[in-house]
């Protein structure tokens, strides 16, 4: 299946990206834009998305790697706005098993307490 990078009304993210939901906005590059997650699983809990729509990291990655790349780039960048200098975690999900709940991909980046292992 070809990736789709164009804008999908019906997707979220994308209605994010453009302009007609609102977001608590902490980030932007030409290529992501990174917000507050609504439902914060820690005390920093912030989603980075490409600007384009690709469903999963895994089609992001095989569309657009350097995108993928400059989602964790981005990511990076805000840990250290948001302090997190001793530590954060990175998160794909890919797919409904993995709890992918927006089929646009996404990076969550949570930090501000122990993050424990295993996750979960």
């Amino acid at each position: 299946m070809a990736p789709d990078p164009a804008p999908h009304e019906d997707c979220l993210f994308c209605r994010i990206v453009s302009g007609d939901v609102p977001a608590d906005v902490v980030h932007e590059t030409p290529t992501t834009v990174a917000f507050r997650d609504i439902e914060p699983q820690a005390p920093t809990h912030v989603l980075v998305i490409p600007r384009h729509h690709q469903p999963d990291a895994a089609a992001l990655a095989a569309a657009e790697p350097t995108v993928l790349v400059d989602l964790v780039a981005a990511a990076a960048s805000v840990a250290a706005a948001e302090g997190l200098g001793d530590g954060y975690r990175l998160v794909l999900n890919t797919g409904p098993a993995a709890h992918q709940t927006v089929f646009h991909a996404h990076l969550h980046v949570l930090g501000g307490r122990s993050m424990g292992w295993p996750p979960g």
